[in-house]
């Protein structure tokens, strides 16, 4: 039977979502809300923006939408799919009650001492002297965390007392993430290598996604303030089945486990980002969504039918394994000047078709516009293109990425050029 099916959300994520989507041959007809240039090649964008629950809610109804997939973590964490149970509505995300392991770190701090998943030691804040005592008392390294929704950008790694108070004035006293950083978490500063882990899910069931590992500072060598993410390679070579398998079952299944007892059923995409230590994989933070730019290289990989896969979680069906191509996908996160503080757009950007005449290239949009005058593509956001590249090994896929951003520009694209270094 084919679907009408609606994407909720507008970047890199979404359009890679929509790429593979359209591949299904049981899809009629895609939507993308509110979508990008990119997307509008696949389907028909709408202009609703992802947190305006009744508004896509009504646009789901009336249009017979089938199943819905969304990407973004905020109208998971406003009640999204709630609005569309109760509407007899389709869709794969998380409820908002199972979306607190994202938006609130105490909570999913609580479950994982409840569960037995493996973390860093932490305490817990909600007042600014209080943190700062501590901090005074224990010293650092330590890592503090904005307790809300930040973007991504509200974690601090603190190596001197210097940093770890600029990083309690931003989340405590001047509030820049709101009211995210009202209470903040204090944490060890856990060493080893990160690695992220997705799996789709019907609440019960899940499968693996391929390990990933993404590159969140802004420049090569990890220097840099953290950004959203500038890149990213699937599979991690060094982070291999049995450490995988590990994982999963210390990790994704006690995680599962608690969220159904205690009566929040998780269905979607769990993605837990997790630090390698001497002492085993630990958890770092927890995702109720695709990662960006962790959903590019995925939708690269993934053999499966995206429309099938999809629908079977989001029915409580996931029966069927989920099959993926061999060899490796390599992202590079072209952004715009002044990333991720203050990004400047409007420049021109050109060369996309050129560079995915490389072999293996897929170059998907994260912060376009069309200029309404000129008709010209432009940037319009911090990170503005995901360059993807598959390749049989890790080198191919890495070198056909860079040499396809050779062919492309836009006025001061900044990029990082050690994407996979680190990864062997």
């Amino acid at each position: 039977m084919s679907s009408n099916v609606l994407i909720v959300g507008g970047g890199g994520r979404e359009h890679a979502l929509a790429w593979k989507m359209v591949q299904s041959p049981r899809l009629r007809k895609l939507f993308i809300a509110p979508g990008n240039p990119g997307t509008a090649e696949f389907g028909e964008n709408v202009s609703l923006l992802p947190t305006d629950l009744q508004g896509l809610t009504d646009f789901a109804e009336a249009n017979q939408i089938d199943l819905t997939v969304v990407g973004p973590e905020d109208p998971l964490a406003a009640g999204l799919t709630s609005r569309f149970h109760q509407r007899g509505l389709p869709i794969f995300g998380s409820s908002c009650t199972a979306a607190s392991l994202e938006c609130s770190k105490v909570f999913a701090k609580h479950l994982m001492d409840a569960a037995g998943v493996p973390t860093a030691q932490y305490r817990v804040f909600r007042d600014f002297w209080s943190a700062w005592d501590y901090i005074c008392a224990t010293g650092v390294p330590l890592v503090i965390k904005a307790n809300g929704l930040a973007a991504g950008k509200g974690v601090f790694v603190c190596r001197e007392i210097t940093e770890a108070l600029r990083a309690l004035v931003i989340l405590m006293r001047d509030r820049v993430f709101g009211s995210a950083g009202d209470t903040v978490v204090i944490e060890e500063l856990l060493e080893g290598r990160e690695v992220s882990i997705h799996a789709f899910t019907d609440g019960l069931r899940y499968c693996l996604m391929p390990p990933a590992q993404d590159h969140k500072t802004l420049s090569d060598g990890g220097r840099g303030p953290n950004t959203g993410g500038m890149g990213v390679v699937a599979p991690v070579p060094w982070f291999s089945g049995p450490e995988n398998e590990a994982a999963a079952r210390q990790i994704v299944e006690r995680t599962l486990e608690s969220m159904r007892y205690r009566g929040y059923e998780f269905r979607g995409c769990l993605y837990p980002g997790l630090m390698v230590t001497a002492n085993g994989s630990k958890v770092l933070e927890y995702n109720v969504r695709f990662g960006d730019p962790e959903a590019q290289v995925y939708m690269r990989l993934l053999r499966s039918d995206l429309l099938e896969v999809t629908e079977a979680c989001a029915a409580g069906g996931l029966t069927q394994p989920v099959d993926w191509y061999d060899g490796f996908a390599v992202c590079v996160v072209l952004a715009a000047p002044g990333y991720p503080e203050k990004p400047i757009g409007g420049s021109p950007i050109d060369g996309i078709e050129r560079a995915e005449s490389v072999p293996g290239v897929v170059v998907f949009h994260s912060g376009t516009k069309i200029n309404q005058i000129t008709g010209e593509l432009i940037t319009a956001g911090g990170r503005v293109l995901s360059v993807t590249a598959i390749g049989a090994t890790l080198a191919e896929a890495q070198s056909r990425a860079y040499r396809a951003i050779g062919f492309i520009h836009f006025e001061e694209m900044h990029f990082r050029r050690d994407i996979g270094a680190y990864c062997q």
